[in-house]
């Protein structure tokens, strides 16, 4: 998860790195570009004052970061020559905030999805991601901010702990201990090395404690009805590893067929296999107890349920107005349906599996309907940037 922490979510465990791992920095990664003439922008925002309610809180959250000196430190290194944001022009930080500015005024003023679908393709510029293969197609997924029950303490039910950053981990030898190193190929060899006595919190299942560290946050109910909630602290200097591909690249599970609720029905049916999966992610995260704050993403301020997502932060523009074309699951019949959407969101998270111009998380919530639509999420589709004309 893409996702929830101050180093951007680790993106759903379903799938893997963009054909383009780490695509050129001195080529461009965006081309100006149209919106395909069927495309109807956000209607959704007309048929729930909700929808506008949330993209408006998102919009906010992007203006609160680009207002600070991180953003401008952020902005200035990815303008430098050289870099991906050099190809957009002079004076990016002030234009993504001109913009903001300007299309946050036409959302709150506009009475129809076509009155803002005109403005909107009137004052603003269209800069297409090249994708994955050069030819504007982006890969999403949907990542979430998981609630499972915990324990402050360890009993014969929850056994499988979610640790602190250690006090001395900037002085750690590099490469960093792997996954495998910190917890023993079942999860329990822990209190024989670094990570003793830095148990946060302790889990039922092991598989829940590990998407935990794929999702980078979690809301937590604890025995007596509380809630507990943690978030990203630091991780390991091991890359990311998706055990769903894992599993494809092993022929366990056909490649069509991989969602997360697949992934979970396979190891609860193998749980073995644990030991042998869940070891070859060497990446390690530890956490903090966030005394209830929302999920909050790479730039350090809330994600919003289908109005945020998480790129490659080392090519795309944080904090920036995109549009997405793709297929969520949308409720119909009582039945979760793939449904096409054109959607206005912010550019506010990255993560260890969002690599390349081809790979989008979206966040879609917090809890088991979240959990479930995040799941099925596994399309194609594409990605733009909006830009005021200059």
């Amino acid at each position: 998860m893409a996702g929830l922490w101050t180093g951007g979510l680790q993106g759903v465990v379903i799938l893997a790195t963009s054909a383009i791992a780490t695509a050129p920095t001195v080529a461009p990664l965006m081309r100006q570009s149209q919106l395909p003439p069927t495309v109807a922008l956000d209607t959704a925002l007309w048929e729930s004052r909700g929808e506008r309610t949330r993209l408006l809180q998102a919009i906010d959250h992007s203006l609160r970061y680009l207002r600070t000196e991180k953003a401008r430190r952020d902005y200035a290194a990815y303008t430098a020559a050289g870099q991906p944001g050099a190809t957009l022009g002079p004076n990016l930080h002030q234009r993504v905030i001109r913009s903001l500015e300007r299309f946050r005024h036409l959302v709150q003023t506009r009475r129809s999805a076509a009155e803002l679908q005109a403005a909107v393709k009137r004052e603003f510029v269209f800069y297409q991601s090249i994708g994955s293969d050069g030819q504007g197609r982006v890969d999403f997924t949907g990542y979430y901010a998981p609630t499972y029950r915990a324990s402050l303490v360890p009993t014969a039910e929850y056994r499988y702990p979610l640790f602190r950053r250690p006090p001395d981990f900037e002085q750690w030898s590099e490469p960093h201990p792997t996954r495998l190193e910190l917890e023993g190929a079942d999860g329990q060899q822990w209190r024989n090395g670094p990570l003793r006595g830095l148990e946060l919190v302790y889990l039922r299942d092991r598989l829940e404690a590990f998407l935990v560290h794929v999702q980078g946050s979690a809301e937590l109910q604890l025995p007596d009805g509380r809630r507990f909630t943690v978030g990203y602290a630091g991780k390991t200097n091991h890359p990311y590893t998706s055990i769903g591909q894992e599993l494809i690249r092993d022929g366990k599970i056909a490649r069509e067929e991989l969602t997360l609720p697949r992934l979970m029905a396979y190891f609860e049916a193998n749980p073995a296999e644990l030991d042998r999966y869940l070891p070859r992610n060497a990446n390690f995260v530890f956490f903090e107890h966030t005394q209830g704050r929302p999920p909050t993403g790479s730039l350090s301020t809330p994600v919003t349920p289908e109005r945020s997502i998480a790129t490659d932060k080392s090519l795309m523009p944080p904090g920036a107005l995109a549009v997405i074309t793709t297929q969520i699951p949308l409720k119909a019949q009582g039945q979760w349906r793939q449904t096409p959407v054109s959607r206005f969101v912010l550019d506010q998270d990255t993560g260890s599996a969002i690599r390349g111009p081809g790979r989008v998380d979206i966040f879609m919530g917090t809890g088991d309907v979240a959990k479930a639509r995040a799941g099925l999420i596994n399309t194609p589709g594409q990605l733009y940037y909006l830009l005021l004309r200059q």
